[in-house]
């Protein structure tokens, strides 16, 4: 293998055949480094025919590319899950046969890399020491981890931890691809390094456990087999599988990039990060005031109105409620930088450290989000927060076509959230600041549920926040 790629599958401890495989090679005359992780789905017969039908349908549609490079794993997606669908069809034996997989092409000369996702196996991005998870997991128990009602302890020893929805040979066929598949790019920097490994690695060793690995100033070679045999240390309980690549390129230090026409934007106090944190949890918290919950809800309740009153009432003619197609007029004096990206990302992740804007992005009116699922994650000090020349708080709208929606390591500043929660199924802060914002909630969960917590910096009315357990 090439120096800057490197794949390794175990049996595990337990199990009697590897039902894994995976790819890890360059294609297309090198322009490409292909990498693949393809798990069997354990239970069912015909799992290991399963993972390599998908294999080598991968590798054939590979041979004949196209300009969309994320058509093309779409689509090799497809001609995989037909080839396993007319293989159950003719043998008996493997009638329930599947499999999961994560593949990603990395564009050596564009330092960028691809990825389509179905199931639990899982992409992560090594950058600066820090492991970031950049697939969401297809599972009931996934979905849970992922917007944290379940630590990562207790989803890696829940029962149905294996049970996933998603998987190449469940439907027949697959209707929209776009929704069934994860799909996503993102820039792949100096020094950075690409993790695709299936559920018998992050089934055995947490995420601390596997950032100490690829910490250590060893071979991609040397890695993996340290993952390997940290997960066969701990149980081994199923077959194994890991592909590394990293861009071997001199590692930099990857600076916040400023706005041109913003030239002293105010710079975060880091101490005030310090102080009065507020926690929510909705398995935790309970009522126990009655009268003072309805009293806090009446108020919430007349707040958000007048709040929406005051932002609306001269040039937001649409309702809130139903903005869900509702892009700001070009008229406005307005960089729509933010807005595009949001629009135009293909996948659910939207990493901001990886985006134009660097750690800080600066907006001057109103962006709205419209995306089914979400996950808006920045790095230390990433900051959101309305552009020096808007004279007033500026407000992030998230639609009632949203669903799934998760805010991580971010700081918002003078730029106030407004969520529709007419569809919403998960809400979930992860150290997220507020400074001069309100978070303001339209309409309650049907079968949803928020979680996480905030650090409140001096929220100027804390009217939502108090409402969001009810």
């Amino acid at each position: 293998m090439g120096e800057n790629y490197f794949g390794i599958t175990d049996i595990g401890k337990h199990r009697q055949n590897n039902e894994d495989t995976f790819i890890a090679n360059t294609i297309l005359n090198n322009r490409f480094i292909a990498a693949c992780v393809i798990d069997g789905v354990g239970g069912y017969e015909g799992g290991e025919v399963a993972a390599d039908i998908a294999k080598h349908a991968l590798l054939d549609h590979f041979k004949n590319p196209i300009p969309d490079t994320i058509t093309m794993l779409r689509q090799a997606l497809l001609s995989a899950n037909q080839n396993i669908l007319i293989e159950k069809q003719k043998v008996t034996g493997n009638n329930k046969m599947a499999c999961v997989l994560t593949v990603v092409l990395v564009e050596n000369k564009a330092n960028k890399f691809y990825y389509a996702h179905v199931g639990d196996t899982r992409l992560y991005l090594f950058r600066d020491n820090s492991l970031v998870k950049i697939t969401m997991d297809h599972s009931f128990v996934g979905l849970l981890e992922d917007s944290g009602r379940l630590d990562e302890e207790a989803a890696m020893t829940h029962p149905k931890r294996n049970e996933i929805n998603k998987a190449l040979g469940f439907e027949a066929p697959i209707v929209n691809a776009t929704e069934y598949f994860e799909t996503g790019e993102s820039p792949f920097l100096p020094g950075d390094l690409l993790l695709l490994c299936s559920d018998g690695l992050t089934d055995m060793i947490d995420k601390s456990a596997i950032t100490a690995i690829l910490s250590l100033n060893k071979s991609l070679e040397e890695k993996g087999k340290a993952l390997i045999d940290a997960a066969n240390n701990t149980g081994g309980k199923d077959n194994i599988t890991v592909v590394l690549v990293q861009n071997n390129l001199t590692s930099v230090n990857h600076l916040a990039t400023k706005r041109g026409r913003t030239k002293n934007p105010q710079k975060v106090n880091e101490t005030e990060t310090e102080n009065n944190s507020i926690d929510f949890s909705s398995e935790k918290s309970k009522p126990k005031n009655q009268g003072l919950i309805f009293f806090l809800a009446l108020v919430a309740l007349l707040s958000t109105a007048a709040f929406l009153w005051q932002y609306f009432k001269k040039d937001k003619t649409n309702n809130i409620a139903n903005s869900a197609n509702v892009i700001p007029g070009s008229n406005k004096v307005y960089d729509q930088s933010f807005q595009d990206t949001i629009n135009n990302s293909l996948g659910t992740v939207l990493l901001l450290t990886d985006s134009l804007f660097g750690s800080n992005i600066f907006i001057q009116d109103t962006v709205f989000i419209n995306k089914d699922s979400i996950h808006i994650t920045g790095g230390i000090n990433s900051i959101i927060t309305a552009d020096t020349l808007a004279k007033k708080a500026v407000p992030l709208v998230i639609s009632p076509s949203v669903k799934y929606l998760l805010f991580e390591n971010l700081h918002i500043r003078n730029t106030d959230i407004i969520i529709n929660a007419q569809n919403l199924d998960v809400l979930s802060f992860k150290d997220v600041q507020f400074t001069n914002a309100h978070l303001v909630i339209i309409n309650q969960f049907k079968n949803g549920s928020f979680s996480g917590s905030i650090k409140d910096m001096g929220v100027a009315d804390k009217d939502s926040s108090e409402n969001l357990n009810q």
